[in-house]
C-alpha cells in the first residue's frame, strides 16, 4: 500500500473541510449535486473527447497504480544479484546462467538475460532493451498525460459551474436571503473544480511520473549489468559500474554490508 497517496488525500479533505469550519462556511453547502455533475461529468467528458478509448479504458488501473507500492527489486539487491551471476560466469561460464533464468521474477530483466544466453551480439541486446524501455515510458506518460489534461479542465469546469449557479441566482433577485445562499452554492463548482484539479489529477500525473522514472532507473541499470555480464568482467568492476545508480548514503551501507559479510567469511 502506497501510504503517502492516503495521507494526501486525507490532509486535501481536512484541509478543505477544516478550512470551511474555520471560515463558518457552512459545511451543508458542499452537498450540492449540480457542482458535482458538471466537475465529474464534464471532466469525464473532456477525457473522453481528448484521449482514445484504448488509453480511457486505463484510467481506474493507473488511480489503483498510486495507492499501491511499486513490486521493484532494490538497486543494492540487484548489484549482489549481478556480481553473483558474474562470478558464475566467470568460473563457469555464460551458459551456466541458463539454470537462474527460471528464478528471475522480473519479466524484463528475465527476457535480457535469455538474449544474452543465447548468444546475441551486445550491440543487438542493448538495442532491443532500450527500446523496450522506451516504448514502456511513452506509454507511462500517456497514463500520466490523461490525469494533467484532467487537472487542467477541472478548475476551468469550475468557473463554468459557478457562472451557471449565478445565472441561476441572479434570476430571482426578489428575496435576497435565497440570493445570497444561491450565490454561495455557485462557488461550490469552483471550489470542487480547483480541489479535484490541484489536489487530485495533478499530483495523481506527478506520482505516475515518478513511479515511471523510478522504474526506467532500474531497467537502465538492468541493461547495464546484463551487458557487462555479457562482457565477462569482473564481480569489483560490476558493482563499481552499477554503485553509480545508488545515492551516496545507499553506498555507504552497501560498503558497510560488504565488509560485514567480509568479516564474517574469515
Amino acid at each position: 500500500m502506497e501510504k503517502s497517496t492516503i495521507i494526501g488525500v486525507v490532509l486535501g479533505l481536512v484541509a478543505v473541510l477544516l478550512g470551511m469550519f474555520l471560515k463558518h462556511a457552512p459545511l451543508s453547502n458542499l452537498i450540492n449535486p449540480a457542482a458535482f455533475v458538471i466537475i465529474l461529468v464534464g471532466t469525464a467528458a473532456s477525457l473522453f473527447i481528448g484521449f482514445p478509448m484504448s488509453e480511457i479504458m486505463k484510467f481506474p488501473k493507473l488511480i489503483k497504480m498510486t495507492f499501491i507500492s511499486q513490486n521493484l527489486v532494490s538497486r543494492d539487491e540487484l548489484i549482489r544479484l549481478f556480481m553473483d551471476w558474474a562470478t558464475i560466469t566467470r568460473r563457469e561460464g555464460l551458459l551456466a546462467l541458463e539454470a537462474k533464468v527460471d528464478e528471475i521474477q522480473d519479466p524484463f530483466l528475465r527476457n535480457g538475460m535469455r538474449m544474452i544466453i543465447d548468444g546475441n551480439d551486445q550491440d543487438f541486446v542493448r538495442d532491443v532493451l532500450l527500446e523496450d524501455i522506451a516504448a514502456t515510458e511513452e506509454r507511462h506518460k500517456a497514463g500520466a498525460l490523461i490525469f494533467t489534461q484532467a487537472g487542467t479542465y477541472a478548475p476551468t469546469l469550475g468557473v463554468l459551474g459557478a457562472v451557471i449557479g449565478l445565472i441561476a441566482a441572479l434570476a430571482d433577485m426578489s428575496d435576497m436571503d435565497k440570493l445570497a445562499q444561491a450565490i454561495a452554492a455557485a462557488f461550490v463548482a469552483t471550489l470542487l473544480g480547483i480541489f479535484t484539479g490541484y489536489v487530485l489529477w495533478h499530483p495523481i500525473a506527478n506520482k505516475l511520473k515518478r513511479l515511471s522514472k523510478r522504474e526506467m532507473e532500474i531497467r537502465v541499470m538492468m541493461v547495464e549489468g546484463l551487458l557487462s555480464i555479457q562482457s565477462g568482467v569482473s564481480t569489483i568492476a560490476i558493482s563499481q559500474k552499477l554503485s553509480v545508480f545508488l545515492t551516496p548514503t545507499e553506498r555507504l551501507k552497501m560498503s558497510e554490508k560488504e565488509g560485514e559479510a567480509v568479516e564474517q567469511k574469515a
